[in-house]
């Protein structure tokens, strides 16, 4: 039976049918129709993290400065415009409301029908409330964050029981420029005025948004250039001018570059860059310029750690005798280097193209990411076969629980390996 589908058509059994495949399941018995795999899967994760189905906890909400300092931080503010546009007339007419979380599944936005918005009150779906999925169970908001997908959660597909009156429809917001999670945007209501369609609703006007901070993003760049160009036509040797992301806007003696890994907390004076070298750092307005010192290569970093203890990304510490940097990554990023520790002594593009695809012909792929990981990895990643270089130590810190591997994705080799730990 097509849940989606009969919630469509008639949602009081839709409701009954759920709420049926919920009881059996939490209580270990076979269901008759089983859960989605995406609620399933949701529902294996809440019980390992010991959620409680019975019990409605509510983490503290988020002080009145501490959301309004988030929301002036939060890159969504940009393209709340769309979101309102393409999402809250009709949730509104629909009896729905529009909830804009940010990345760590803080509610920071919230508007719609007047009667939704005191039914969430009571269920605690307020501003500044905490949405994680770890937190209150499968849901609109963090579950999308998790799976970094959008997801429909209806009435007794949620994890915990009182929320079971309740249907969401949630799709991730990321950033365009590098994959980071941004946060998720969520329409939700009583069961009834939910329709499955309205997933693929919120996923299309999550895309507009990202395409408007892409927009954006080009804005700020050529603004930057505007700026560096006139800088850059001064100087002779090696330089480049990006913003305070990395990104380049214009470069001079080298081949373009579209991002240079920066450190996180970056200042002015001599430093070592991956892309440059030895190199001083000076500000510009909204960026930086990077030029190339005259003096002699610093010792290249020799220690790399890939961590990925975390369910929504991984990170990438490098440090070594000329300073330490790091950087967050994309969900393909994140397996690419997990297969390559796996493997120290090599990995092809055709059999990172198997491990990741089941395919071994998608080289082409393969190649073009390798190709993004060397940006900022420099000369620490060898390639014929792609491998890190011999005098990195490489440390990789895994989740406690190994089915938490990388829970996004769907790469045969990563989903064998969760496998093989699950039958260990």
């Amino acid at each position: 039976m097509d849940v989606t589908r009969l919630v469509a058509v008639d949602a009081a059994r839709a409701a009954r049918v759920l709420n049926e495949v919920r009881e059996a399941t939490l209580a270990g018995r076979r269901a008759r129709i089983a859960p989605r795999p995406v609620i399933e899967q949701s529902w294996e994760r809440m019980l390992r993290g010991g959620v409680d189905p019975e019990r409605d906890f509510r983490s503290g909400l988020l002080s009145a400065e501490e959301v309004r300092h988030r929301r002036d931080e939060s890159p969504l503010r940009h393209v709340l415009p769309v979101l309102r546009e393409g999402l809250l007339s009709v949730a509104d007419a629909a009896r729905h409301i529009v909830v804009v979380a940010d990345a760590e599944g803080r509610v920071l936005w919230r508007e719609g029908s007047p009667a939704v918005l005191r039914k969430a009150d009571g269920l605690g779906f307020e501003v500044g409330a905490d949405w994680r999925e770890e937190v209150v169970g499968t849901n609109g908001v963090g579950t999308p964050a998790v799976v970094r997908r959008p997801v429909q959660v209806f009435a007794a597909e949620h994890f915990v029981r009182s929320h079971t009156t309740w249907t969401c429809a949630g799709a991730p917001v990321t950033d365009p420029r590098d994959g980071r999670l941004l946060g998720v945007v969520d329409v939700s209501g009583p069961l009834e005025t939910m329709h499955p369609a309205t997933l693929a609703w919120v996923d299309a006007v999550a895309k507009l948004a990202e395409a408007r901070l892409r927009e954006l993003h080009l804005d700020s760049l050529e603004r930057l250039r505007t700026v560096g160009a006139p800088v850059l036509a001064r100087l002779d040797g090696r330089a480049l001018v990006v913003d305070r992301d990395g990104w380049a806007a214009a470069v001079t003696g080298i081949p373009y570059v579209r991002r240079v890994s920066l450190p996180k907390s970056l200042s002015p004076g001599r430093r070592w860059l991956a892309t440059l070298g030895p190199c001083v750092v000076e500000p510009l307005a909204g960026g930086w310029l990077l030029r190339a010192a005259d003096e002699p290569p610093a010792t290249a970093a020799t220690r790399l750690a890939l961590d990925l203890t975390r369910p929504d990304r991984g990170a990438l510490t490098v440090a070594g005798p000329a300073g330490s940097w790091s950087r967050e990554l994309s969900p393909r990023h994140a397996e690419l280097l997990y297969l390559l520790t796996e493997h120290p002594a090599g990995r092809g593009a055709a059999d990172l193209a198997g491990d990741l695809f089941g395919d071994a012909s998608r080289t082409v792929t393969v190649r073009a990411e390798m190709s993004r990981v060397r940006r900022y990895l420099g000369a620490l990643l060898q390639h014929r076969p792609y491998r890190f270089r011999a005098d990195v130590e490489v440390t990789v810190l895994l989740p406690e629980d190994p089915r938490d591997l990388l829970p996004r994705s769907a790469a045969p080799a990563v989903a064998r390996r969760r496998t093989a730990e699950r039958g260990g």
